[in-house]
C-alpha cells in the first residue's frame, strides 16, 4: 500500500496542555498499512490518528410500521463539527440517540471511536445534551455538577476545576442559586457544563440553542467552536440553519428518516442551489417590468443564465438604452433546505457526487444573497464588474 500523507489532518489539542506537533514532520510520516485497532477513546496527548470518530452504516430504526430512520450512512471525523438538519419528524433526534447508545437500532451499526455506540464504556466517555434537559431544581449549579462528576468517578479536584472553568467561560453567575429559580438560558448553560463534566472527546447535542435568546445562543455557538478547536468532536441537530451554517464543517439534511443531502454548506449550495440574474435596463424591453419608484427610470427582468443576460443587453441597446446593473441571487441554505424537504430537488444537477454520496469539485467561494456582477452607464457599452 502506498504511503499516504496526513498533513493538515492532525489536530493538536490545547498546546498549553499537550506537546506541540510539528505539522511538517507529521506530514512526512506514513499511515501504516493497517490502522491501529482502537482500544476505546484515543488517549489525550499530542495528536490523534486520522480516523473517523463516528461510523454509521445502514442505520435504521422503526417503531412498529413507522420508519423513524432509514438506512443512514455517514462518518464524522475527529475534531469535526457535524450538523444534522431537518424538519420536525425527520429522524434527527432518533439518530442522535442511537449514536449516544440510548436507542437500539433496528438494523445497521453505529460505532464511536471503534466501539459500538451502545457499549457502556462508550456511553461513559461521551457527553449528551437532549433538547429538553430537565435538571434537579432543588440543587444549585455547583452541587448538580458535582453530583454528576461523582457518577462519572471524576476526582473531586478535577471536577471542581473543570466545572468552574466551564461556568466561567459560559458566564454563568449565581452558582449557588437554586436551579428552579434560574432562567431557561442559565439552565441550558448548566446542562452544557454537565455534558463536559467527564471531559468527553465526543459531544452529541440535540438542538443546543433551542428556545434561547440571541445573546445566549451566540455564547453557545461560540463555545461549540471552541470545543472543536480544543480537539473535541461535536455532533448536533438544529432547525435554525444560521446556526448550522455558522459553525458546522459538514452537514447532512434529513427528511422522513432519510439523508437527502450531505456535504459542506458550499458543496450543498453548489449541488442543489440555483442562481438567477436580475438585470436592470434603462429602457423598457420585452421581458422586463418597471421598477416602482426608481429614479432614474429602471426596468427589471429575472433570467436564468448569462446567455439570457446578453440577449437583454442587445435588446436594450436596440431600443436606445443599456443594461444599468446585473445582480446575481443565489439560493440561501434555507431555500435549498425547503426545496429538498418538499422533495423537489433537481436530481439532474447532482453533479460531483460519487455512489457513496461524497461530493467533489465544489466551489467554496460562492456567496449567498444578491451581488452586483456588472453594470453599464453608457449606451451599449459593456461595463466591468461592480460589487
Amino acid at each position: 500500500m502506498p504511503n499516504r500523507s496526513v498533513a493538515g489532518r492532525v489536530r493538536a489539542r490545547n498546546p498549553t496542555e499537550f506537546d506541540r506537533v510539528d505539522p511538517i514532520a507529521v506530514s512526512q510520516q506514513p499511515i501504516p498499512d493497517a490502522r491501529p485497532p482502537p482500544t476505546g477513546f484515543i488517549p489525550r496527548g499530542t495528536w490523534r490518528w486520522v480516523m473517523a470518530m463516528i461510523r454509521v452504516d445502514g442505520l435504521r430504526k422503526t417503531y412498529g410500521d413507522f420508519p423513524a430512520v432509514v438506512a443512514s450512512d455517514f462518518t464524522v471525523d475527529s475534531g469535526e463539527i457535524f450538523g444534522i438538519v431537518g424538519p420536525n419528524g425527520a429522524g434527527k433526534t432518533t439518530t442522535l440517540k442511537m449514536l449516544a447508545g440510548l436507542v437500539e437500532p433496528t438494523e445497521g451499526t453505529a460505532e464511536v471511536a471503534g466501539r459500538a455506540a451502545d457499549d457502556p464504556e462508550t456511553r461513559r466517555a461521551l457527553g449528551f445534551l437532549p433538547e429538553e434537559s430537565p435538571l434537579y431544581e432543588d440543587m444549585t449549579p455547583r452541587s448538580y455538577l458535582s453530583f454528576f462528576a461523582d457518577l462519572y468517578d471524576v476526582p473531586r479536584a478535577d471536577a471542581r476545576e473543570r466545572t468552574e472553568a466551564t461556568l466561567d467561560r459560559l458566564e454563568l453567575e449565581h452558582r449557588e442559586r437554586r436551579l428552579g429559580d434560574m432562567s431557561k438560558g442559565m439552565k441550558r448553560k448548566v446542562a452544557i457544563a454537565r455534558s463536559l463534566v467527564n471531559d468527553p472527546d465526543l459531544l452529541i447535542y440535540d438542538e443546543p440553542a433551542s428556545g434561547l435568546d440571541p445573546l445566549t445562543t451566540n455564547y453557545v455557538l461560540e463555545f461549540t467552536r471552541e470545543l472543536a478547536d480544543r480537539g473535541k468532536t461535536v455532533v448536533f441537530s438544529a432547525h435554525n440553519l444560521y446556526h448550522v451554517e455558522s459553525v458546522c464543517d459538514r452537514i447532512v439534511i434529513m427528511n422522513r428518516g432519510e439523508i437527502i443531502a450531505r456535504g459542506t454548506v458550499p458543496e450543498i449550495r453548489d449541488t442543489y442551489g440555483e442562481t438567477t440574474y436580475h438585470v436592470f435596463t434603462t429602457v423598457p424591453v420585452e421581458g422586463t417590468d418597471p421598477v416602482a419608484g426608481a429614479d432614474p427610470e429602471r426596468h427589471r427582468a429575472i433570467v436564468p443564465d448569462m446567455d439570457a443576460v446578453e440577449e437583454l443587453r442587445d435588446r436594450a441597446a436596440a431600443a436606445g438604452g443599456s443594461v444599468a446593473d446585473i445582480r446575481t441571487r443565489e439560493q440561501s441554505l434555507e431555500d435549498i433546505f425547503l426545496d429538498l424537504a418538499r422533495g423537489t430537488p433537481d436530481t439532474d444537477t447532482d453533479r460531483g457526487r460519487d455512489p457513496a454520496g461524497n461530493t467533489h469539485g465544489s466551489d467554496p467561494a460562492r456567496e449567498s444573497g444578491d451581488r452586483s456582477v456588472g453594470s453599464t452607464t453608457d449606451s451599449g457599452g459593456r461595463g466591468g464588474s461592480r460589487r
